[in-house]
């Protein structure tokens, strides 16, 4: 199991860990992930994402998970994300366009 978000890409960064005689030696800073289990409105299913803290908080500031996916760019998502955007990208689209015709 990788240390990257699965919504935001958030994933390991490097960085240096400095002493108090400023002696330098390599660290990770780990992204604070959760397992979570979210509510997609649009197809009535719950789905379990392993997220980062700071993705949690954007996801409840858009308004929800399908807002969310909506909005975010295919190559910070996961596989898995990518197909739930795609099931509810055709499942909002499908009702318009039945109203439409």
């Amino acid at each position: 199991m990788s240390r990257r978000c699965e919504l935001t890409g958030k994933t390991v960064l490097v960085g240096h860990k400095v002493s108090h005689s400023n002696i330098k030696t390599k660290r990770r800073f780990l992204p604070n992930l959760c397992n979570v289990t979210l509510q997609s409105d649009a197809l009535g299913q719950r789905v379990r994402f392993r997220i980062s803290a700071n993705a949690l908080k954007s996801v409840d500031h858009r308004g929800g998970l399908d807002a969310f996916l909506m909005k975010a760019r295919d190559s910070e998502l996961s596989p898995k994300a990518r197909d739930l955007k795609k099931k509810i990208a055709k499942k909002v689209a499908a009702p318009a366009s039945q109203s439409a015709a």
